[in-house]
């Protein structure tokens, strides 16, 4: 994860932190430059698709430089942080003006990267683009370095570019290079379907903004040559996507991190396998009583006992006895693949959005295991301390749509699993109940699986199952 770039400044690399990730968001530093940190300490934490993760530093030293302000997109093996050690930790630690003056490795370390990535980590190959910093153009003075920082970290934390100290023409597009801009912008001008190349930039250093991009956006496809560059006025889909519309009436919200592998994991699933959802509509009674009742017992002190707890026993309960149920399809092999264990996955909803982590072989668990794993498990997610090892590997999944008050829903399937469960709101309800029509806890159950390796009858024979444990619990002693 580490590269001398001189013998006193080591790089530290963003690490794939889950499998097969391809980049991360910088959400805090916890350091700054001039800093001393020890090896192990956390220098930041991170955001990738499917966490938030804490990134210790693997020796001691000084900060030299953070690469990239909190907010940035940063691809897995892109240096994010220098940090003298050995000799040059003393250097480092003098003021930053100091150090950018006086320093020699300062200036090797600002040197333009060579693009691609490097392989840090033993899983994944060499990028064929990576983030990069920007090149700089001649030779600059200290000061005037540290303004056009300053700018570019302003403008990434979304208040615009800092003004230069004295006025300046808007520099050319770059040519025979990579225009300059920052990942942010980059992505608004892909998304905005500009060429980074036609656009003037306004930026110190000429840098690309934001509100360059939108004004290339707001041009006319096929300007008039003789015409001078005028002001067009953007069209009303345009004026919503720049950053000066109506903040009281709209509110954008990047799509990014756990929502966004969220989102494209939806899709993927909705689109690929054929669902099927049945419902089943049942009375929890005795499986509410069943619940105060353990609540109440010495061996589940200090666990977290709800009904939820008894679902999820009763949903491997119904596995066991149909293990056709969990599996997954295999489209390039053309297999179903059976499982011979349960990763039984949680939905939880967290403030970047819904994960679902799972509790690993939870077929294996008694009552009380499964207990505290499940304690543990939505104690972990509502922290954002959830781990991506945590969401990998999952084999069937319970989502509780109960507790926001819905009676249930059609849950879509998580990508790679072959059934979903999702539990309705409990409800005191007239029922009938021995003859005679009387006021039960009852609940609805929906049942999704994927009808390529499940048909009907396998959904439905678990999905009965499952209900019929609720019902009459005690089958949980005679059929686990």
């Amino acid at each position: 994860m580490t590269t001398m770039t001189d013998s006193s400044v080591r790089e530290f690399k963003m690490p794939d932190v889950g499998e097969g990730l391809t980049e991360a968001e910088i959400l805090k530093w916890y350091v700054q430059p001039g800093d001393t940190v020890t090896d192990g300490q956390v220098v930041c934490e991170v955001e990738t698709a499917k966490a938030a993760v804490e990134l210790p530093i693997p020796y001691d030293g000084v900060v030299r430089e953070l690469h990239f302000p909190e907010g940035t997109t940063v691809d897995v093996g892109t240096s994010i942080i220098a940090v003298a050690v050995g000799d040059g930790a003393a250097a480092a630690a003098e003021p930053v003006q100091e150090a950018l003056a006086d320093t020699p490795a300062t200036a090797e370390a600002e040197e333009p990267k060579p693009e691609g990535r490097q392989p840090v980590l033993v899983g994944y190959g060499v990028s064929t683009s990576s983030t990069r910093r920007r090149p700089r153009k001649g030779a600059q003075a200290p000061a005037a370095a540290q303004e056009a920082s300053a700018a570019i970290q302003a403008e990434m934390n979304g208040h615009g570019p800092a003004a230069p100290a004295a006025p300046a023409a808007p520099a050319a597009p770059v040519t025979g290079d990579r225009p300059l801009a920052k990942p942010p912008v980059r992505k608004l001008a892909k998304d905005l379907g500009v060429d980074l190349a036609t656009v003037v930039p306004s930026g110190p250093d000429g840098i690309i903004t934001r509100e360059d991009v939108h004004a290339a956006a707001a041009e006319p496809a096929t300007p008039e040559p003789q015409a001078a560059p005028a002001a067009v006025a953007p069209a009303p889909s345009q004026t919503a996507a720049s950053a000066s519309y109506d903040t009281t009436r709209e509110t954008r919200v990047p799509v990014k991190g756990v929502r966004k592998a969220t989102a494209a994991a939806m899709v993927g699933s909705a689109f690929t396998a054929p669902h099927v959802t049945e419902f089943v509509t049942v009375d929890v009674t005795r499986t509410m009583k069943l619940v105060e009742e353990l609540k109440q017992d010495k061996e589940y002190a200090g666990l977290r006992v709800n009904p939820l707890l008894l679902i999820a026993k009763a949903l491997l309960v119904a596995i066991k006895r149909n293990p056709d149920i969990n599996a997954s399809w295999d489209e390039a092999a053309q297999e179903i693949v059976v499982k011979h264990y349960v990763n039984l996955g949680i939905a939880a909803a967290t403030p970047r959005g819904l994960i679902v982590p799972n509790i690993k072989d939870a077929h294996a668990k008694t009552l009380p295991q499964l207990a505290g794993s499940l304690g543990e498990l939505v104690s972990t997610a509502r922290e954002g301390k959830t781990s991506p090892a945590a969401m990998q590997g999952g084999t069937v999944t319970i989502t509780n749509v109960g507790v926001f008050g819905v009676d249930t829903g059609t849950p879509i399937l998580n990508p790679g699993e072959s059934a979903i469960l999702a539990v309705g709101a409990i409800k005191l309800q007239p029922w009938v109940h021995k003859g005679k029509v009387k006021p039960r806890q009852v609940t609805t159950l929906a049942l999704s699986f994927d009808h390529r390796l499940v048909d009907g009858e396998l959904g439905s024979k678990v999905l009965a199952d499952v209900a019929a444990v609720l019902e009459q619990p005690k089958r949980l002693i005679s059929w686990a």
